[in-house]
């Protein structure tokens, strides 16, 4: 283990809880509200009780979805497993139509485009992979049938006890809940174990890519962006990618101003990254949207699929769709 990185998530609990949940700021403010010990203890419990109860419902809808999975779906997902890709293309157009996926999941690739961004970031079926923080596991229950038979998926998985903290057992908790809810699917995922506040990805030069979606804002907003670098860089091979899809700040912002809200600047985002070593090898647009105006307000959550705004503006936030991303694609580079 190399860093300890901080991830601080914010705001409304959409929000905090799209990653790895840690105490915030108001989503309205860019600075800590005063309050007295008092307040602040109340805030620390209703905010507890909040993500517990998040947590449990996470943990219903896993079981939920493991219900699901007949013995005719475990046949379809093992067929995906056992397959020997000749190609990333060829196992997408089979994995993306596949009737493994959750049944909401499809709604989103007009969106997201799968298959188009992973060869974009040249994904191939043999590659050692990390995905960083798979939240309900949209990426994850194609990138597993995709790498199964060549290659390898690693996710970190956490330890946490009913006496921790709230958002510790949340961590742990959802993402259990994840890989319990489709074994047939997650059962060959490696589990690089973590604790607490730390990222560990593994050995030293040991994956071929890490994978962050719409992740960087969380680790920006606990201070944690420059050791979450630091710590990929290590743990990827020279010529290894950082692959990074992330929600876009408005053109003409330098610095982020409400990151808390989901956008960064995309010139800023780059320079971080530059920072720690690695080259900027290709920018896409496959994920761009000029439709979003990106002055929501609960941000990128107002959007789908959250709409955390209600159902009286739902449909306006339908017709604009997901937010705009910038789609990069990050390599370590070689020593001469």
């Amino acid at each position: 283990m190399r860093a300890l990185i901080r991830v601080a998530a914010t705001g409304p609990l959409w929000a905090v809880l799209s990653c790895h949940p840690h105490a915030g700021t108001d989503a309205r403010s860019t600075t800590p509200t005063a309050t007295t010990s008092a307040t602040a203890d109340d805030d620390t419990a209703t905010n507890d009780a909040r993500i517990l109860a998040a947590m449990r419902e996470i943990e219903d809808k896993a079981a939920v979805a493991r219900a699901r999975w007949t013995p005719e779906l475990e046949a379809t997902a093992r067929t995906l497993m056992q397959t020997r890709w000749h190609s990333t293309a060829e196992a997408m157009r089979a994995i993306v139509a596949s009737p493994h996926r959750q049944p909401d999941s499809p709604s989103r690739d007009p969106w997201r485009h799968p298959a188009e961004t992973l060869e974009f970031f040249g994904l191939t079926p043999t590659m050692h992979v990390f995905e960083v923080g798979p939240g309900g596991g949209w990426w994850t229950e194609m990138l597993a049938p995709l790498l199964a038979a060549q290659g390898k998926l690693s996710l970190a998985v956490y330890e946490a006890t009913d006496q921790d903290a709230a958002r510790t057992q949340y961590r742990a908790r959802t993402v259990a809940a994840l890989l319990a809810s489709a074994p047939v699917l997650y059962d060959r995922i490696a589990r690089v174990p973590n604790r607490g506040l730390a990222l560990d990805m593994g050995p030293d030069d040991s994956l071929d890519m890490v994978l962050v979606m719409r992740m960087t804002q969380n680790y920006m907003l606990g201070g944690g962006l420059e050791p979450f670098l630091a710590e990929a860089f290590a743990a990827l091979h020279e010529g290894g990618i950082l692959a990074i899809e992330q929600h876009r700040a408005p053109a003409g912002m330098t610095e982020p101003v409400h990151p808390e809200l989901g956008y960064l600047p995309e010139a800023w985002l780059i320079a971080q990254v530059e920072a720690a070593g690695f080259e900027l090898a290709a920018k896409s647009e496959i994920n761009a949207n000029p439709k979003d105006t990106k002055d929501h307000p609960q941000g990128v959550w107002s959007l789908p699929p959250v709409f955390a705004d209600g159902e009286a503006t739902r449909a306006k936030y339908e017709a604009i769709g997901e937010s705009d991303r910038m789609t990069l694609k990050f390599v370590k580079p070689r020593r001469d």
